[in-house]
């Protein structure tokens, strides 16, 4: 996972208190990316620590201690013709506000939203911080390249004892990211572990959601995996999601199928995108439960896809020491059409007819 802890300094921070929102942008300490680059690895580690602390924000609190939160994940995209875009960030706008709610905190407007997403990129952008598009990252369809992660998410006001966030706070913050999925395996594992349970929080994008989902990827990689793939938590059959992504089936019949949302699966983006891509191609995509035992034998391509994975391929499926192998262990021409699809509209390289890219710089 190409993450980096290496946060831009400009941020953003939002307090809801006497029934409204108060925001302001921060600019923590830097230098030029390239003076940065320059130091060395302890003073430039130092200066990292140094912007991602906050000594007037609350340490034991209701996010600290129970984990209530919630957050997004979007990309700040270098274009072929320049500059930077944004792939559809009033979806991550509503579905943050979503989250909130149902986490019972008061929800963040969209247009503050959308505002601290922008600024933040692009005033981080005006001190050099962020990466030039490179025609190299075309050669591997963009499973390489590189983008801006824009995290918004909350943390509650100072607090103990099990309770609801009244005032919380809401960050923004911008830093590198890489490709998701390292290069090799493209094979993935059901795992045993459950990620969510109806009447549950599954369906938003709660922070507390990935404990599991990281405990169970990390099985998946010691046993040589690239990913973890769970199955609902009543009947224990039906497939929801890869381990922070959602999931589809190409199957021989010719149908693409993608697990239906319920409060058990988080309503991805990219996967609405992708829903209305395989249609808009004539292929017949349907939302619906897809058992384990189907997607093993009927299955004749699989991809996950999220803001991180875009449309990753998946090879091969082993669940309780069977082993589906997809397309003869190759990347199938419906998956690298939707993964070459989106990535090309995400970096300027295809037109955007979809009005889905919100240019920044």
């Amino acid at each position: 996972m190409a993450f980096a802890l290496n946060t831009y300094p400009i941020t953003y921070r939002a307090k809801f208190s006497a029934g409204k929102w108060d925001g302001e942008f921060l600019e923590k300490p830097h230098k030029t990316p390239e003076e940065e680059a320059a130091m060395s690895d302890d003073d430039r580690a130092k200066l990292e620590i140094s912007r991602n602390c906050y000594e007037d924000m609350p340490l034991v609190n209701y996010t600290s201690q129970y984990g209530l939160a919630c957050f997004e994940g979007l990309k700040a995209l270098p274009q072929k013709k320049g500059g930077l875009a944004i792939f559809r960030p009033d979806k991550n706008a509503e579905r943050f506000a979503r989250s909130m709610e149902g986490l019972r905190m008061p929800p963040f407007p969209k247009e503050l939203f959308l505002t601290a997403c922008l600024e933040t990129v692009k005033r981080n952008a005006a001190f050099g911080f962020y990466p030039p598009y490179k025609s190299d990252w075309e050669k591997d369809s963009f499973m390489t390249a590189d983008s801006i992660y824009i995290r918004p998410f909350t943390i509650s006001e100072s607090g103990i004892g099990v309770n609801l966030s009244k005032e919380p706070y809401v960050m923004v913050i911008n830093t590198p990211v890489s490709a998701y999925f390292s290069g090799g395996s493209s094979d993935a594992v059901v795992t045993d572990k459950i990620r969510a349970t109806p009447n549950g929080t599954g369906w938003i994008k709660a922070s507390s959601n990935y404990v599991i989902s990281a405990l169970a990827k990390s099985d998946a990689l010691k046993a040589g995996y690239m990913e973890c793939v769970f199955l609902d938590a009543v009947h224990r059959k039906y497939i929801e999601e890869g381990s922070s992504c959602n999931i589809f089936f190409y199957l021989k019949s010719g149908e693409l199928v993608t697990p239906e949302l319920n409060d058990t699966i988080l309503p991805g983006i990219t996967r609405a995108s992708i829903i209305e891509l395989a249609r808009d191609r004539g292929v017949k995509v349907s939302e619906r439960k897809i058992p384990i035992e189907e997607a093993l034998e009927e299955t004749k391509e699989c991809f996950v896809s999220g803001t991180a994975a875009g449309a990753t391929p998946i090879t091969s499926l082993t669940y309780q020491e069977k082993k589906a192998v997809f397309n003869d262990g190759k990347v199938g021409d419906l998956t690298s059409d939707i993964r070459d699809t989106i990535k090309g509209i995400q970096y300027g390289i295809l037109p955007d007819t979809k009005g889905w890219m919100t240019q920044v710089v």
